[in-house]
């Protein structure tokens, strides 16, 4: 080819770029349609902070990189690390490592890809890879979708049946009232009336605690009070020898404080002027009924009447005997005294028959009935039991012991119980007709009233 020739085709190429230059956009045009507008926009207000693993792993980078399969690793733009800002900030560690960006010191949602200080001064914090790894999510996942708000239902609107007290108190109203507090008594309503006293306890539990349950029973309910007492003597068992009229003791017998003597036995001789002087009246006129019943009236012993009538004869001193069996209590009889009329020489008592004074509490004096059988232990005496009945209760109540004292009638045969001996007696109290009875140990008295505890199952 010639010169000529290589000349033309250049300038023919040269006007062909040129034309070609004329016809094409340019490059960076001064007006940006409206959607790359937005985007950069977007950009600008949502930057991409770091890049992290698409396989959800922990690993993140500062610059756009691919993983091991090549796939790109997920840009992590700020509006997708604000939320998980909400937590305090930890404190950052000590790596070299170049931070991904700054956060709030703290803990607001400002983020910064170069150190900056807040309002009040503070330094923003930098946030590394490895502190920020852990609290992402792997790209993909869904939480858990909120469940759907429930609707509650309307319950149907029950009829009020009554009003309670609110302090638990055993007292309804049929309509509203106020306690003496000022509280208002609380609706019951229809199916809602279920005792709300009942307490629910655990089987673990009841056997834990030794809580035993008894059934209730129809019976006769009898139960033993225990009360002390003593001996005493049997008040229409004691006699006392004591001449209607003045006499004077010549001879007193073998007969001492504590011996035991026979009905009829010889106590002493004694020397009466009135009863020699109506013996006298008597044999003068055997048939005056008078000089007899006189001789009586002086309380002449029988066995001397006898000795009157038979011997005819006026006796100078008569033999007084034991008006009963029992043992000497007292004697004040001596050889030569004188003795007034109605003055006690001895004082005799038979302990055949005892009675036992048994002090019950005020609290059990209701229970306690004549009649009723009782046993009897004595102190002295710790082989043996006595066995007797309620004989009388006394109608009044010791102010200071505040106890009632019941009379207990034992015999005696073998005089084995004393005067004033100790005893513990058992009374058997109680109503015979069968009544509903609970066990004694299922009882809980308040003071003021007894309650007990129902074993619903």
């Amino acid at each position: 080819m010639t010169s000529s020739a290589r000349l033309m085709g250049a300038l023919a190429l040269a006007g062909g770029v040129a034309l070609a230059a004329t016809l094409a956009p340019p490059l960076f045009p001064l007006d940006v349609p409206s959607a790359q507008a937005g985007a950069a926009a977007q950009t600008q207000d949502d930057p991409i902070l770091f890049y992290c693993d698409p396989m959800g792993g922990h690993d993140v980078s500062r610059t756009p990189k691919k993983d091991g399969m090549g796939m790109d690793y997920i840009p992590v733009r700020r509006s997708e690390v604000v939320p998980l800002l909400g937590k305090p900030p930890v404190k950052p560690s000590d790596s070299t490592e170049e931070p991904l960006f700054w956060r709030d010191a703290m803990g607001g949602s400002e983020i910064s890809l170069t150190p900056e200080k807040d309002a009040m001064g503070m330094d923003f914090l930098p946030v590394r890879a490895a502190e920020i790894a852990p609290m992402l999510r792997p790209r993909g996942s869904q939480s858990a979708p909120a469940p759907a708000p429930k609707t509650e239902q309307q319950p149907a609107k029950k009829r009020i049946l009554y009003y309670r007290n609110a302090m638990g108190l055993p007292d309804i109203s049929k309509v509203p009232k106020k306690d003496s507090m000022g509280m208002d008594y609380a609706p019951v309503y229809e199916g809602d009336d279920t005792d709300s006293t009942a307490v629910t306890l655990s089987p673990g539990k009841l056997q834990r605690t030794g809580v035993r349950s008894e059934p209730v029973q129809i019976k006769a309910l009898v139960s033993t009070i225990h009360a002390p007492g003593t001996i005493q003597l049997d008040e229409r068992l004691i006699a006392v020898v004591a001449p209607r009229a003045v006499a004077f003791v010549e001879k007193v017998a073998d007969v001492t404080t504590g011996d035991r003597v026979k009905k009829g036995q010889i106590l002493m001789r004694l020397y009466s002027p009135e009863i020699a002087s109506a013996a006298a009246q008597y044999l003068a006129t055997p048939g005056f009924a008078g000089a007899r019943t006189r001789l009586e009236n002086l309380d002449t012993p029988p066995s001397v009447l006898a000795e009157i009538e038979r011997a005819k004869k006026v006796p100078m001193s008569i033999d007084w005997p034991a008006p009963r069996d029992g043992i000497v209590l007292e004697r004040m009889a001596v050889d030569g005294m004188k003795a007034d009329a109605g003055q006690t020489l001895f004082r005799i008592a038979d302990l055949s028959r005892v009675w036992a004074l048994v002090d019950v509490s005020e609290q059990d004096y209701e229970r306690v009935k004549p009649g009723q059988d009782v046993a009897i232990h004595a102190r002295g005496v710790n082989d043996r039991t006595f066995s007797g009945r309620v004989d009388l209760i006394y109608p009044q109540i010791n102010r200071e012991t505040r106890t009632a004292r019941v009379r207990v009638e034992l015999e005696n045969p073998d005089l084995v119980l004393r005067p004033e001996m100790y005893v513990e007696a058992d009374i058997a109290a109680g109503n015979a007709g069968k009544v509903l009875a609970v066990p004694e140990s299922a009882v809980i008295d308040t003071g003021t009233r007894k309650l007990v505890i129902l074993d619903l199952g």
